[in-house]
């Protein structure tokens, strides 16, 4: 399975970024998908994640009521939606995918890894 993210940017605080993930290769891998951030000097910290029908959705409470993830299968596609963004929000993103199906928030339980998109918040 390959991911590939894209989308990061720089932003004002208060704006928005929407982050997409695309997977190819054994997706019948990608299960659960989810989204993970790095700030620098900071451990890969969950933020997001997606069960494969989507009806599931998993958030950390730091993003929790800003953030939407979701998916589109048909595309092998998973997107954060990031609203009401904070210059705390400032991190490299990175999308992760597991086959199994029950939702992890540890980042050692995804085997698939995109390559991170940096996401800058300005304040």
């Amino acid at each position: 399975v390959q991911l590939q993210a894209c989308g990061g940017g720089l932003v004002q605080a208060g704006g928005s970024l929407r982050l997409s993930c695309a997977a190819s290769g054994r997706t019948s891998s990608t299960n659960v998908m989810g989204w993970f951030r790095q700030a620098p000097g900071k451990e890969r910290a969950f933020v997001a994640a997606i069960t494969w029908s989507g009806d599931n959705t998993y958030y950390a409470e730091s993003v929790k009521g800003r953030f939407t993830i979701s998916r589109d299968n048909a595309k092998n596609t998973v997107y954060l939606q990031m609203n009401s963004l904070k210059p705390e929000d400032t991190a490299v993103y990175f999308c992760a995918a597991r086959s199994a199906t029950v939702v992890s928030y540890d980042r050692r339980q995804y085997r698939y890894w995109g390559q991170g998109t940096q996401v800058t918040v300005s304040s």
